[in-house]
């Protein structure tokens, strides 16, 4: 059964995700991962405060950020409009049930071919998945402090 995708939307599960430190490095985007505790598990209280509901817990998430080292407006927006469809592409088949995903835009963002993109978030997928640690490839693209 393929998971269902939803969204990541507000600020605080954002940084729940960016907590977990666990993110994959590629050319043209950065993967962060959190699993979401299994209900009953020790903050199942707290997101059943925030609406979660009993049948959405083992959906994936996902949610975008392009920060404005990228460029202005118009291509921070289409760098996430690139992710989203990216997502929606691999997500579905890939993604693991019960995973909040973080998918975070970068300059090459913009100018990589659609087939390396997705590539880019297979990759990243199946090197989390794997290792479950954050771990960067020897191929990703060391991030500048700026």
């Amino acid at each position: 059964m393929m998971p269902s995708i939803g969204r990541l939307k507000k600020r605080p599960d954002f940084l729940k995700v960016a907590a977990a430190r666990t993110k994959w490095v590629t050319p043209g985007l950065i993967l962060q991962a959190r699993r979401r505790p299994a209900p009953g598990g020790p903050d199942e209280g707290r997101e059943a405060d925030e609406g979660h509901e009993a049948g959405k817990d083992r959906a994936v998430r996902v949610g975008f950020t392009v920060s404005r080292k990228v460029g202005n407006a118009v291509q921070r927006n289409r760098a996430r409009r690139r992710l989203r469809a990216v997502a929606r592409a691999v997500l579905p088949d890939r993604g693991r049930a019960g995973t909040d995903y973080v998918l975070i835009g970068r300059r090459a963002t913009l100018e990589r071919p659609y087939g390396a993109l997705s590539e880019d978030l297979r990759e990243a997928l199946e090197r989390i998945g794997k290792s479950g640690k954050s771990r960067r490839s020897t191929a990703a693209v060391k991030v500048r402090r700026e």
